[in-house]
């Protein structure tokens, strides 16, 4: 059955693509101000600034986009608020570096799954046009999960250190010591 996509639907969609523009803004503007507050830990900063570049591609990706879904959507008035609190705490002192990676990372989860939304509205709608229009978003996704996951490793460095003082262990064993855990816990949650 096909299912033609009506103007109530492509506004919808459009106002997703608007939602993840503006937050694709906010990822850069948050690495931005990230990236010196890491000046003293090479690795880090060098993650940071490869997600920026990657995050200035997303951006020129969703932009093209936009121009061939060819609809002048904007944000949310919630998502402007939303990005207004969340500069008002990265350009603040209450959030400590671990909180502030901590939020970016939150940031970078919602964009993958409001990227993933509209990437699944365009399988469910039987209209070329849009699969066309949205198809490089797919590379979008893809690059916003990957620093999802390296944002993990580089949150367990910095809240190790908050804490401890500490770099956390990241060899082999303590991998594995992980691993264990988190399997000891699966299997404790289903005997319970």
């Amino acid at each position: 059955m096909v299912t033609v996509l009506d103007d109530t639907r492509r506004s919808a969609i459009a106002m997703e693509l608007a939602d993840l523009k503006a937050l694709q803004e906010l990822l850069i503007a948050t690495e931005q101000k990230l990236l010196p507050k890491v000046s003293s830990d090479q690795e880090i900063g060098d993650r940071l600034s490869d997600f920026l570049r990657d995050d200035q591609e997303n951006l020129t990706v969703l932009n093209g986009v936009l121009a061939k879904f060819g609809s002048a959507a904007q944000p949310r008035d919630t998502t402007h608020q939303y990005i207004e609190q969340v500069n008002q705490l990265m350009d603040g002192d209450e959030l400590t570096l671990y909180q502030k990676v901590s939020a970016h990372e939150r940031i970078k989860h919602q964009a993958v799954m409001t990227g993933l939304i509209v990437h699944k509205a365009s399988q469910a709608i039987e209209d070329e046009e849009l699969k066309t229009a949205i198809a490089p978003l797919n590379q979008v996704n893809f690059k916003n999960r990957a620093h999802q996951e390296q944002l993990k490793g580089v949150m367990e460095v910095l809240g190790t250190r908050e804490l401890t003082g500490k770099d956390p262990d990241q060899s082999v064993w303590a991998r594995t010591q992980d691993a264990v855990a988190a399997l000891r816990g699966v299997f404790d949650g289903l005997t319970q």
